[in-house]
């Protein structure tokens, strides 16, 4: 039982629906457990000038990520693991030349940040901030130089993944996630009562210690384990670098509008970043079971049938993840939104994480979920481009979209200090009226913003690039708007009907009867959304339902390979003594993502 349990980790998954669910899955459990790790610091440290600091540490060792180990990512190596396949000597010299390289590189950097943290600190903590600045600077730098040694072993961990990618062991990957807050959780029930936030910090570093640690015995077995050398394949490091230089941009500008960000909450009242980073979280949980699962999942197949030549496949195959993207999102984003202060009450709302900090992360997760589907095609579609091999596109569009992102929240936060009809609307709209420090809503609205505007210059180009490519989306959107409003409208009746659950008042109900109170109206509302999409003949819900009557996993594996199998017999004449073979990216689940999330 024990043997076939470890297997498990090692199998092979293929199929491209197989593949999603089981990452969201997977993506499930790690946010679930994302979510415990937030209550824990939301209730036993709270929203201030400590949790403040501890966020704003991750800031400094999330951009030398960005900068570094972007550079030898999953998404650049496997293209070059592929054409030495068959020959394992040739793979081994890759490994050793990437990691040593990297290694290199990131610990001088790393080294060079850990002196001069006193000052790069000052550069995105604001002087005027009410709090953060004149309770915790040395904290922040403290703990920044504690989590800079996160880089380091997520980055060694994204060289590790590229291994297990490229054999599809979707299992043991996912599992490096569940290990990393697991281990945060860890430190905040055994460490932080002795050594406070500084043994949170350290607890950081030991999950992304295991991140990497998990993969080491697959690796091994597969004689991949890189060794440190000085005889590095410069010259081959300098092709890696030159395809992933695009993408560690795109990257960066992310981790600079966090960073503005950043700069904008120290600011404001004490609590504020505690705030947004508590909100960004929760909504990470749908984007990461969703948008990320099937991004994945696709970009194996995406790749293949690029470098093949099949276009109408390749589109097929964009098309497809992105019908059930939008299936998915807007009916999860509707339940968000009518259970936001449920959702947070419930996850967050214990010990020093009072009704206003309930209210304040209500709204600001309400605000992030509106552009939840723009989020999650936005994944798909950069990763379409990624597996085109054109990079250049999706980043000028992410810095487009990132100025927009940084600037946003600027020109929002001057509106609201300056025009109060502006800000009554917002915090009224959002029922935040009287809550002091409600400018921080700003941020997510300037996020939001960001989002759109970058998804639908991402759909414009798809469309021009890839003629009526994205046609058919809106259907499938029209009725997910349909079903979402229905659902939306199920709920929030729901929360009438139930409402002597708590007799009205929110705030002294016990989580039980909150949870129950969100449980039954979220279900009403599920079971109406159902009944929209199942009279509006939702062929997305076809195709889940066929899966979850076991027809999809007995047949679809098999109907998928055939069918790109017989596509590509019948277009090798075609290509046939033609270099069809340029350097693809193939994009996968970001360990970035998880040290965001760790925030």
């Amino acid at each position: 039982m024990v043997r076939r349990f470890i297997s498990l980790f090692h199998k092979e998954i293929g199929g491209v629906h197989n593949a999603a669910y089981i990452l969201g899955l997977f993506a499930l459990f790690s946010q679930l457990l994302a979510l415990v790790r937030d209550r824990m610091l939301a209730s036993i440290i709270g929203p201030g000038p400590t949790l403040d600091a501890y966020f704003a540490a991750f800031r400094i060792p999330d951009v030398i990520y960005a900068l570094l180990a972007s550079l030898m990512s999953v998404s650049v190596l496997i293209p070059f693991l592929s054409q030495r396949e068959g020959d394992p000597k040739k793979e081994k010299s890759l490994m050793d030349s990437a990691f040593s390289s990297f290694f290199i590189m990131i610990v001088i950097v790393s080294a060079i940040a850990w002196l001069c943290t006193p000052w790069l600190v000052s550069l995105f903590v604001r002087s005027g901030g009410t709090g953060i600045v004149a309770e915790s600077p040395d904290l922040i730098i403290s703990l920044t130089r504690i989590i800079l040694l996160q880089p380091i072993f997520l980055g060694i961990s994204n060289l590790f993944a590229s291994i297990t990618q490229s054999r599809r062991r979707f299992f043991l990957y996912s599992l490096s996630p569940l290990i990393y807050n697991v281990s945060i959780i860890s430190s905040i029930l055994f460490l932080a009562p002795k050594y406070g936030i500084t043994g949170v910090a350290w607890g950081v570093v030991g999950g992304a210690l295991l991140h990497f640690l998990i993969q080491i015995p697959f690796v091994f077995e597969q004689g991949m384990l890189p060794r440190f050398t000085f005889n590095i394949d410069w010259g081959l490091i300098k092709k890696i670098v030159a395809v992933s230089l695009p993408r560690t941009l795109a990257l960066s500008a992310t981790m600079l509008e966090l960073v503005f960000i950043t700069l904008y909450a120290t600011g404001m009242k004490t609590g504020s970043l505690s705030i947004f980073n508590l909100s960004l979280n929760l909504q990470s949980v749908p984007l990461a079971i969703v948008g990320v699962s099937y991004s994945l999942a696709a970009f194996p197949t995406l790749s293949k049938l690029f470098t093949q030549g099949l276009k109408e496949k390749f589109i097929e195959h964009i098309v497809v993840p992105a019908k059930h993207i939008i299936f998915w999102s807007l009916p999860i984003a509707a339940l968000f939104i009518v259970l936001r202060a449920h959702i947070v009450r419930v996850i967050l709302g214990a010990g020093n994480f009072n009704w206003d900090d309930t209210r304040l992360v209500a709204a600001s997760l309400a605000l992030f979920v509106i552009s939840l589907v723009a989020q999650n095609l936005e994944l798909l579609f950069i990763r379409g481009y990624y597996a085109t091999g054109n990079t250049r596109k999706p980043v000028a569009i992410n810095l487009l979209s990132s100025v927009i992102t940084i600037s946003a929240p600027f020109l929002l936060l001057i509106s609201f200090n300056s025009h109060p009809g502006f800000a009554h609307f917002i915090t009224h709209l959002l029922k935040v009226d009287g809550i002091a420090g409600a400018e921080v809503l700003m941020l997510p609205l300037g996020f939001t913003i960001g989002t759109f505007i970058n998804c639908a210059i991402f759909m414009i180009m798809f469309e021009f690039d890839f003629r009526h490519s994205t046609k058919t989306l809106w259907p499938v959107f029209l009725r997910g708007m349909i079903a979402a409003l229905v659902a939306g409208l199920g709920t929030y009746v729901g929360l009438w009907l139930f409402e002597g659950l708590t007799q009205g008042v929110l705030v002294t109900a016990t989580v039980f009867k909150i949870f129950a109170q969100g449980l039954l109206s979220g279900m009403l509302g599920i079971v109406a959304g159902y009944i929209s999409l199942r009279l509006m003949k939702s062929p997305e819900l076809s195709v889940i339902s066929s899966q979850i009557s076991g027809r999809f996993i007995k047949k679809a594996v098999i109907e998928i390979k055939e069918e790109i199998k017989d596509g590509i017999e019948s277009e090798a004449g075609k290509n046939e003594g033609e270099n069809e073979t340029a350097p693809t990216i193939l994009e996968t689940v970001e360990p970035i993502m998880d040290s965001t999330k760790a925030d």
